[in-house]
């Protein structure tokens, strides 16, 4: 019981946190003089005092969480983030449901790309960047965050990374201090992001757009602000764009920061993740092309290319964008796409799926057996 108070307390912290992430929205809706600033503003309050009362009813049992304390952690953090983000969903669209604003939110904060919601091009712009913001938020991670900060409020961080991470890089350090390699990857995550924002509008998007597609874009959570996706903008420079930015949210983001850090490619050439994860995409996306060029579905093979391209690398790193409805394709594409969602990613990467490294190592598993 005693360690179950411990884990609230630390849930407490983070929720308290969290409360600071509304910012976003609330700049949001003041830059567009948007009603919905009184109801971001709200839910902020909400979450922050439900967080603190949390926080300061457990203060005396606070204490070190062991390795099953970060499980249930990072599973109450998540579930009670999601429940609280849904507050201003339910007050800007009426008509949804808990159930449905729940959905939302978690398919959000899990970086999944699924929404229920219709109508998307004509909500506020605050409510746009809010679903946006969850899945950048998500895509790096609530608790890799909260592992850079907690500490400065008297909670341990090293089982929530634990817990967060997977398994084949929870044990890798940039630095010797977990606090200082969090901190780390999320200043590469944000700097990937603002580049990634940046060339979006140089591409053509508007600001507003550009910002919320890069969040979604490097969280590889799929979101959009419009009813028909980037097939909404209809132009191949900010297709190119999201392709080179969804490929570099699939890799590893350790590896980035290496190779910023010594201002060398390298670091990409020897990571394994790298190089299968480009070999398996381009690979793909040329024979894919080709295939549905034969099933005459376009009229020459280049524009099978662009389509076949964009769609087979966003369901590849599990971003779930689409510029055209490849439902139409012939069985084999999509089944192809979906087959790759689930082994591209990397590991310590903002996608999903058993990621490349579990993936190499059952392949030379089997070939050894065999």
């Amino acid at each position: 019981m005693r360690s179950l108070l411990g884990v609230l307390n630390a849930v407490g912290s983070l929720l308290a946190l969290f409360a600071l992430y509304y910012a976003l929205p609330l700049l949001t809706a003041f830059f567009y003089r948007e009603a919905a600033l009184r109801d971001f503003a709200l839910s902020a309050a909400i979450t922050f005092a439900i967080g603190m009362g949390l926080k300061l009813a457990t203060q005396r049992f606070t204490s070190e969480l062991k390795p099953r304390d970060g499980y249930l952690l990072v599973t109450i953090s998540w579930l009670s983030i999601a429940a609280l983000a849904t507050i201003p969903l339910m007050r800007q669209i009426p008509e949804l449901s808990f159930t449905d604003a729940f959905f939302e939110t978690m398919s959000g904060l899990s970086t999944t790309g699924a929404t229920i919601l219709t109508g998307i091009d004509a909500l506020p712009h605050a409510v746009n960047l809010w679903r946006e913001a969850l899945s950048w938020l998500g895509g790096m991670g609530i608790i890799v965050m909260a592992v850079a900060i907690l500490p400065l409020l008297g909670v341990g961080g090293m089982q929530m990374y634990r817990a967060e991470s997977p398994g084949a890089v929870k044990d890798a350090r940039l630095t010797s201090r977990i606090i200082q390699t969090a901190k780390l990857l999320w200043m590469v995550y944000v700097g990937i992001t603002a580049l990634c924002a940046l060339s979006l509008w140089l591409a053509g998007m508007s600001g507003f757009d550009a910002i919320c597609h890069a969040f979604a874009t490097v969280g590889l959570g799929g979101f959009s602000t419009h009813d028909a996706s980037i097939g909404y903008f209809n132009s191949p420079a900010i297709e190119l764009v999201l392709i080179v930015f969804m490929l570099l949210a699939a890799m590893n983001f350790s590896t980035h920061f290496t190779a910023l850090r010594r201002g060398s490619f390298q670091p990409y050439a020897r990571d394994p993740e790298v190089r299968w994860l480009l070999v398996w995409t381009i690979v793909s996306c040329f024979g894919v092309a080709a295939y549905v060029r034969v099933a005459h579905v376009y009229p020459d093979y280049f524009t099978a290319l662009r389509y076949v391209g964009f769609n087979l690398i966003s369901i590849a790193t599990t971003s779930g964008f689409v510029n055209t409805d490849y439902g139409t394709w012939p069985v084999f594409a999509p089944m192809w796409m979906l087959f790759l969602s689930c082994v591209c990613a990397s590991s310590g990467s903002t996608g999903g799926g058993v990621k490349i490294f579990r993936s190499l190592v059952l392949i030379k598993q089997s070939m050894r057996e065999m």
